[in-house]
């Protein structure tokens, strides 16, 4: 175990460390620390929870100590996937650097500009942004960073799952080449890998665990659910948190209408949730997430945007309601459970559509949990199909079987009334007589060729049903009629006898006549 007292920090954030109650160091901490304060650029893999906002943190605050902010020009510069990520890595940074004089400023979306750029233009030590509305500060004219020294970049695979990798490089770029730079991630997928050997110098690679691994601290279960219903997962979940006793516990669903939806469910059968996804406002996700931080809201129910990087050490219990579509996902939501030497438990719904992505979850950790069963009956929560009902397509028809399509100009409604119906019924709509049509002989085409065609009737002959009477020509206004030229009295001369001055002047030179050409 190693004390953060050997790894060469200053008194100042010794202290700070001492006053948040740590005093031994986690490994990712205790080998990233030293490289960092030496100057070099660090390259560090760690499963989460594990303690990397602390590893970049803390040297940060010691390097930084010496110097002064310049207005929008920040000295480093700490980049986060999500809001709440740079909100947590904010509040470390403050606790940290509290016996310092060090500024700090948080970019994110869901706040005003306004507030943004009046910190910036006072000048900050340490800019905490998301890569999108740093670029648009940015474009606004409202940032320079040319003056940045040291550049983090945080939970670097959750930037390639966002899609953010194009503007991680766009601000490499706009950063100074001489900095020292920090790259933190828990996976290593081959885009992060390129991105290091294209923008790190010579980094000194940590790596305490290896890439994709759960914490041993954690016991991991999966449930078997019989039905993909959602009204089966539903109850499975009330059971398990029912049977487990939570204190505190989130519940990871793949998409935000889910997100909703669940948490609805759990309130109205009386447990204390909330949800949490990217599409709610960024002042109720905060919200939010200081009761859960606090013990005021005992379920969180969330989509991925909280798989990542929070701490918040009272969890224990974390509900996989999903199968993750990537199964790196499953390594990052049960790691919210099981922090700082605690031990957590989980649950994961597996459903029979949810095999695929089981077996890659499974691939992935090396292990298959272990089976919880559930004693339900899933009878009164399955949505019951009636008899002949099938699954249509969307825009599709309900066509049958194969080979069974109505009739055309019947509807299917109308062939199953008349199967229904006694014979007798369907007899007697059907007259006894059926008045024939007088058929049509038609002669084959080539007979029809040779025959002369009848000659058009006479212009005389044509009924005069089309015949509109003549209507008078309307003037337009502004134009005058032009007249009939054997009228002489009214035939238009021009300007006839007079002709104006300026006509009448010679041209302009010397009167000579030319005898050139």
């Amino acid at each position: 175990m190693t004390e953060f007292s050997d790894l060469g920090l200053s008194p100042t954030t010794l202290q700070a460390v001492a006053d948040t109650g740590y005093t031994t160091a986690t490994p990712i901490q205790a080998q990233a620390i030293p490289v960092a304060l030496a100057g070099q650029d660090v390259l560090g893999i760690a499963q989460t929870g594990t303690g990397k906002t602390a590893a970049f943190t803390l040297p940060m605050v010691d390097r930084l100590a010496s110097g002064r902010a310049k207005a929008r020009m920040p000295r480093a510069l700490v980049i986060a996937p999500t809001r709440e990520l740079a909100d947590q890595v904010a509040a470390s940074f403050e606790k940290y650097a509290k016996g310092t004089k060090l500024s700090w400023a948080l970019l994110i979306g869901g706040v005003s500009f306004g507030d943004q750029e009046k910190k910036l233009d006072r000048g900050v030590d340490v800019l905490i942004a998301t890569p999108g509305r740093l670029l648009d500060h940015f474009e606004r004219g409202k940032l320079l960073m040319t003056g940045v020294q040291m550049m983090v970049v945080d939970e670097a695979d959750r930037m390639l799952d966002m899609g953010f990798i194009p503007d991680i490089e766009r601000i490499f770029k706009l950063t100074p080449p001489k900095k020292q730079t920090l790259f933190f991630s828990a996976t290593m997928p081959p885009e992060i890998t390129r991105l290091t050997k294209q923008f790190l110098k010579d980094p000194v690679r940590i790596e305490v665990a290896r890439p994709a691994t759960t914490n041993a601290n954690i016991s991991q279960f999966l449930v078997r659910v019989p039905s993909s219903d959602p009204k089966a997962k539903r109850l499975a979940l009330r059971a398990l948190i029912e049977k487990a006793g939570i204190e505190t516990g989130i519940v990871f669903c793949n998409r935000k209408t889910e997100v909703d939806i669940v948490a609805k469910s759990l309130k109205v059968h009386g447990f204390d949730a909330a949800p949490i996804h990217g599409d709610l406002d960024q002042t109720q996700r905060m919200k939010t997430l200081a009761d859960f931080r606090s013990g005021a809201l005992k379920i969180l129910v969330a989509s991925d945007v909280a798989a990542r990087g929070l701490d918040i050490p009272a969890v224990s219990h974390v509900f996989n309601y999903d199968v993750p579509h990537h199964a790196d996902d499953y390594v990052h939501r049960i790691g919210r459970t099981g922090r700082a030497g605690r031990s957590g438990i989980t649950y994961m719904l597996v459903t029979p559509a949810d095999d695929k992505g089981f077996d890659k979850v499974v691939k992935l950790i090396g292990s298959t949990p272990d089976e919880e069963k559930l004693e339900l009956d899933y009878s009164n929560a399955v949505t019951v199909k009636r008899e002949g009902d099938r699954d249509r397509k969307r825009g599709g028809r309900d066509r049958g079987e194969r080979g069974e399509r109505p009739a055309r100009g019947r509807s299917r409604r109308s062939e199953e009334v008349a199967a229904e119906a006694p014979v007798e019924t369907v007899e007697a709509q059907v007259p006894d007589v059926v008045e024939e049509r007088p058929t049509r002989e038609r002669k084959p085409r080539r007979e029809r060729e040779r025959e002369p065609k009848a000659a058009a009737p006479a212009e005389a002959e044509r009924p005069a049903r089309f015949e509109r009477p003549e209507r008078p020509e309307r003037p337009v206004r502004g134009v005058q009629p032009i007249r009939d030229r054997d009228d002489d009295d009214r035939r238009v001369v021009g300007f006839g006898s007079d002709i104006p001055a300026f006509l009448a002047r010679p041209p302009r030179g010397t009167g000579k006549t030319s005898t050139k050409g």
